[in-house]
């Protein structure tokens, strides 16, 4: 999807057509701006804003920009009705985040018509059903086809047959390979590798040298456009199959534990309830703590079995902030992630560092339940009502 937060953000907001929109961030009480950009329009693109971005820098780059919250129901909402779009056109389809999914069409062409036709045929119905617009790049591998999207961008197809591979790929700088990194970048211009073609073309001693025998064979099959990935049906999961997280940026930096394990809380609920939604449990939970001069820590504690409750997972991340943050840091963000995703269907449940184990999933389905019948507000834990402590 081009610009997907952003994008699902406008587009019940005609009055915001055209103009330089930024989800993520904003100002404060004070007159001044925090938390960071998590997606920008392209007018906002244009003046530079990038996604990551703090919101004060952005602010200063594009000082005409609107600032709106990321309304997260209705990002997962539009990307499940996205993914389902792109089920009904093949069943081979493999989510890679919540905004973007390989899909293999080979035995949808007869139906369908011709590669480039296909993928009209997906741009056309994602922006008549879901008045968004999307990119598609069409390649016979994986990974060239992830490349050619980002030429598509925004709105737009490209095409890239079997034998034009090396004409599109050679011509690109070496960190535009998927997976190519800053430090991989680094060490391939150290030893004077540039462009793509440069690894193509380039001894395999002197890509051993510079990444080391696996990952040296890896990017030179990727210069090549031979990457072997096969696109793995995925079904129910909409969502990047690594981890399921939640953020947040406070208000004001804050050094009250009590506020932070709040949030923490908050935050473990809002996870464990996107992880049911999938039909998944995760058996790693991480902590991310920012603090306020912007030096960032995550820890994380491996469960015996995996969980998708939301007890179990705020367990870890209390216990594991009590741990990093004994003199009371003043916090900037607070991040829960759950890791080492699975089905769901016959996960052992568990007690977790001393934690009553009964009742807990109960809870979590009732208020599963509710949430589905009232809305999201309808049920919180009481610690979260009227600054209630954990």
């Amino acid at each position: 999807m081009d610009a997907f937060f952003a994008a699902v953000s406008v587009r019940d907001r005609p009055e915001l057509a055209g103009r330089p929109v930024i989800v993520g961030g904003g100002p404060t009480q004070g007159g001044g701006m925090r938390g960071v950009v998590l997606s920008a329009t392209y007018p906002a693109r244009r003046a530079g804003v990038r996604s990551g971005m703090p919101a004060a820098r952005a602010r200063r780059l594009c000082p005409e920009a609107v600032f709106l919250r990321c309304d997260h129901e209705s990002i997962e909402q539009v990307s499940r009705s996205v993914m389902a779009l792109f089920r009904e056109i093949t069943p081979t389809v493999e989510a890679i985040s919540v905004d973007e999914a390989f899909l293999d069409v080979s035995g949808s062409l007869r139906r369908l018509g011709s590669p480039l036709q296909v993928a009209e045929h997906i741009r056309a119905r994602v922006a008549d059903e879901q008045r968004i617009t999307c990119s598609v790049g069409v390649a016979t591998s994986a990974s060239v086809a992830k490349l050619a999207s980002r030429r598509a961008k925004p709105d737009g197809v490209v095409v890239v047959p079997r034998d034009r591979m090396t004409s599109f790929l050679h011509p690109l700088a070496v960190e535009e390979l998927w997976g190519v990194g800053e430090k991989t970048r680094e060490r391939l211009n150290a030893v004077g590798l540039v462009t793509v073609g440069d690894v193509a073309h380039a001894p395999m001693a002197t890509l051993r040298r510079a990444l080391g025998p696996h990952a040296g064979a890896h990017v030179r099959a990727l210069a090549w456009g031979a990457d072997g990935r096969r696109v793995r049906e995925r079904r129910g999961i909409d969502v990047p199959d690594r981890s399921i997280g939640a953020e947040e940026t406070f208000g004001h930096d804050t050094g009250d534990p009590a506020t932070v394990q709040r949030e923490l809380l908050r935050l473990s609920a809002k996870v464990a309830a996107r992880t049911r939604a999938n039909g998944l449990a995760g058996r790693t939970v991480s902590l991310k703590v920012r603090w306020s001069d912007f030096t960032t820590l995550t820890r994380s504690h491996t469960l015996v079995d995996p969980t998708d409750v939301t007890e179990e997972i705020y367990s870890v991340v209390g216990t594991l902030y009590d741990a990093v943050n004994p003199a009371r840091r003043t916090v900037r963000l607070v991040g829960v992630r759950v890791e080492g995703l699975v089905p769901c269907e016959g996960v052992q449940r568990q007690l977790v560092l001393g934690a009553r184990e009964r009742g807990w999933r109960e809870a979590d389905q009732a208020v599963d339940r509710a949430t589905s019948r009232f809305g999201r507000s309808a049920v919180r834990p009481a610690s979260l009502l009227a600054g209630g402590r954990p």
